[in-house]
């Protein structure tokens, strides 16, 4: 069994050594560019890595071109945010001793928020499925929350995938003003447009959600953070929706 570890970027020269010095495990490493201005594709040429310059078509649409890319049927897709753990790195490493039980893997995903890993708020184990047979998966997904979808099993590793997001408050505004403008673009396209009620009520429950049934306080200062951007979030999207630019 060998794996093909694929990354989608655009301008991750700083998160991108992280990611694939923590790839080991793989057989090879697939950039796939969308044009970035800084060092990202020297960077990962620096690093072993393949990289193939695209112009951007979507998050789906460029993840599977990588995974199409790739030498070898098992991808392991990352965004150049993560890294495996040590213990994810173990279980892949057995995996490829022993075989594939399954046509696909989920894992849990470890999020660090202003520098603090977040075990509440929603946010964890947010199980994600990353490696997969690209003859039984794909990805799916036009605007935002892509994910893979499986025509198989799927079986679980218990080793976090270790996502480095919003090291500031303010990248985290900036990163919450970018998805919920692809959202509110995405319920236009389905035909959907967001009443008053919404706009209304469901703030205040993605806080409350978040804050206390997701037991967001035993983070702290970062859970509170998170419920309020939860929170604007929702807001944010139904009224980008219901007001477009």
């Amino acid at each position: 069994m060998k794996i093909s570890a694929t990354i989608i970027t655009h301008n991750e020269q700083d998160n991108l050594p992280r990611a694939v010095k923590s790839l080991g495990c793989c057989d090879e490493i697939v950039i796939v560019d969308s044009g970035s201005t800084d060092a990202t594709a020297a960077v990962a040429r620096g690093l072993g890595a393949r990289v193939i310059e695209r112009a951007w078509p979507g998050y789906a649409n460029q993840k599977n071109f990588a995974g199409e890319q790739a030498a070898y049927d098992w991808i392991l897709a990352l965004d150049a945010d993560e890294a495996l753990s040590d213990k994810l790195e173990r279980e892949l490493l057995e995996l490829k001793r022993q075989g594939p039980a399954f046509d696909a893997y989920s894992f849990p995903r470890l999020a660090q928020y202003r520098g603090k890993w977040i075990r509440h708020s929603g946010w964890y184990p947010d199980r994600k499925v990353r490696f997969y047979d690209r003859r039984k998966a794909r990805w799916a997904g036009d605007y935002v929350h892509e994910s893979v979808q499986v025509e198989g099993t799927v079986g679980e590793l218990a080793g976090d995938l270790l996502h480095y997001t919003c090291p500031t408050f303010s990248r985290h505004v900036e990163r919450v003003n970018r998805y919920t403008t692809l959202a509110a673009r995405e319920m236009s396209a389905q035909g959907r447009r967001a009443g008053l009620a919404q706009l209304l009520a469901a703030p205040p429950w993605a806080f409350v959600r978040s804050y206390v049934l997701q037991l967001g306080f035993l983070d702290g200062r970062e859970g509170f953070l998170i419920a309020s951007m939860a929170a604007f979030y929702v807001f944010a999207k139904y009224a980008k929706a219901r007001w477009p630019e």
